[in-house]
């Protein structure tokens, strides 16, 4: 282990960087029905989590290793790794604890075994793993972005199938929900996600040292500082404008934006780590590019879902999800472009769009109910770091070249 991890887990054991968020929903209620205990550490949250089979959650609990990692500008696997060990039995004796439920009332545990940091993965496994021994329980192994697919089901009555966009920090997902573990691959980032990008970009610009942004993970800070900016002073080309698919890059856009910044401290003859005076105009235009290349691609994947009837063109819905589905510049992109082309627009709350205990026990509640992966052995569980969602049909969309109408004529939130 490293210098810097060192130092990092010594500021966690002094008490300054990470928290413990617990809620109860029915506790001391009697329970009814099936009880499933979701546990989630694929990256740098620990989260556990009883939901009942009529979508009650019981009880929860997370602890996040946000502020350690914020030090180090970055998630360091060996510091997330530890963190989890540390907290693990905690979080999880905490979430049993406010919903009232021991182990011995579960009708099955789920857990997190892909995709995710392997170390991070490597520890809620083996957790879980020794869970289900001593007490003898079903175990139900779960696919981050099916959960992260499936939490709007526990929050709204939508039925199968649908559109979802799945947008975070280690990912970005456009897929069809046709069942609890039936997904359609319609197109994927083939570089970074969006919330790695923007994560980056914010480091770049330095603005754990802007004050209004010191205590702000690095997108919640592009969000903010874009709120007051002006995004027309700065232009980034689009990426991928002459792919008529529904894959996603943001490598590119994000060496775009440094070659800017670049520009713009020579002209202002500051240093790198310094604060350019243009700095939320950058964030705005940033945000800005992020949206219309999200909502884009989103847009083809609509008109492509309904030309082939993948999708009823009288009742289609789009889902959004994950980490940055919290941004409301992004959301109100989406949501305007689910309006104008008669799509249902769903998205579970803020906090269940970020790893949480919570959606991993409502996808194990699911796969119970359907019979689907219910492991009575669990000889040969492995997790995976790396892991695709659903049947690609990513170039079925490619050979349907459908070009995308232009945005500003369709959605007035991009021309303002």
């Amino acid at each position: 282990m490293n210098s810097v991890a060192k130092s990092l887990l010594k500021s966690v054991k002094h008490g300054r960087a990470a928290w413990l968020r617990s809620s109860s929903a029915h506790s001391g209620k009697q329970h009814l029905g099936k009880l499933v205990l979701g546990i989630e550490t694929s990256c740098d949250d620990t989260g556990a989590a009883v939901v009942d089979d009529a979508g009650n959650i019981l009880g929860e609990a997370l602890h996040s290793q946000k502020n350690v990692h914020l030090q180090a500008g970055g998630i360091i696997p060996v510091v997330a790794q530890q963190l989890h060990r540390e907290n693990i039995e905690r979080v999880v004796k905490e979430a049993l604890h406010v919903s009232g439920v021991s182990v011995r009332e579960l009708a099955a545990i789920a857990t997190t075994v892909k995709p995710g940091l392997a170390l991070s993965l490597g520890v809620g496994l083996q957790y879980s793993l020794n869970l289900v021994k001593e007490h003898r329980k079903p175990f139900i192994p779960i696919h981050h972005m099916e959960a992260h697919a499936l939490t709007v089901r526990l929050t709204h009555p939508v039925e199968f199938p649908f559109l979802v966009l799945l947008l975070s920090g280690g990912h970005c997902i456009l897929a069809v929900a046709q069942g609890v573990s039936d997904f359609l691959l319609l197109g994927q980032s083939l570089d970074i996600a969006p919330g790695d990008m923007l994560d980056k970009v914010a480091r770049r610009l330095s603005l754990r040292k802007h004050v209004e942004c010191h205590s702000m993970a690095g997108g919640k800070a592009i969000e903010h500082l874009a709120q007051s900016g002006n995004r027309h002073q700065h232009t980034f080309r689009l990426p991928m404008q002459q792919y008529r698919n529904c894959d996603f890059s943001f490598s590119g856009l994000q060496c775009l934006v440094n070659k800017a910044i670049i520009q713009k401290e020579k002209e202002e003859g500051i240093q790198e780590g310094e604060i350019l005076s243009c700095v939320k105009d950058i964030a705005a235009a940033v945000q800005h590019a992020v949206a219309v290349h999200i909502i884009q691609r989103t847009y083809r994947a609509m008109l492509f879902c309904i030309k082939n009837s993948i999708l009823s063109s009288k009742n289609a819905t789009l889902v959004v999800s994950g980490g940055v589905a919290s941004n409301q510049y992004i959301r109100k992109g989406l949501q305007t472009l689910a309006d104008v082309n008669d799509f249902a627009f769903l998205c579970p709350p803020p906090r269940l769009c970020t790893d949480n205990g919570v959606m991993i026990a409502w996808n194990g509640i699911e796969r119970l109910r359907a019979g689907l992966g219910v492991l009575h052995s669990t000889d040969g569980v492995r997790y995976e770091p790396k892991a695709p969602l659903g049947i690609d049909i990513s170039k079925r969309v490619e050979e349907d070249s459908i070009k995308v109408p232009k945005l500003k004529k369709k959605i007035r939130w991009l021309a303002s």
